[in-house]
């Protein structure tokens, strides 16, 4: 069973993580961007910024731990993690994914912004 606590302790492990008020809520970012927040604490939920085919694959894979966030920004990938259904492991590598996709993406940016006109 997880906890926030544990969640942020696990988010702030990752290289150069920084937590941040979003919405009044915690929320974690590389490089300015968010890839995971407890904005649903209060539900028993932690919230992952994924793909929406990544998510499916863990929704597939563990529907009792991940289910995707209502309405448009679960569409784009947006997941719950249920905090008490969570081993250490399990939200250990979620939010490393969550926390490598944000990596790839910010680079992805910064190599286009990089390109002459």
């Amino acid at each position: 069973m997880a906890t926030a606590a544990d969640f942020r302790r696990i988010a702030l492990s990752f290289p150069d993580v920084s937590e941040h008020e979003h919405g009044g809520q915690p929320a974690f970012t590389v490089g300015s961007r968010r890839f995971a927040g407890l904005a649903s604490v209060a539900q028993g939920y932690g919230n992952l910024i994924l793909t929406p085919e990544i998510q499916a694959g863990f929704v597939a894979d563990a529907p009792g731990i991940f289910l995707p966030i209502p309405g448009g920004f679960g569409r784009m990938g947006h997941t719950h993690i249920i905090l008490a259904a969570a081993d250490s492991t399990t939200l250990h590598d979620a939010l490393h994914t969550a926390y490598k996709l944000r990596v790839q993406k910010n680079s992805a940016t910064k190599s286009r912004s990089r390109r002459p006109r």
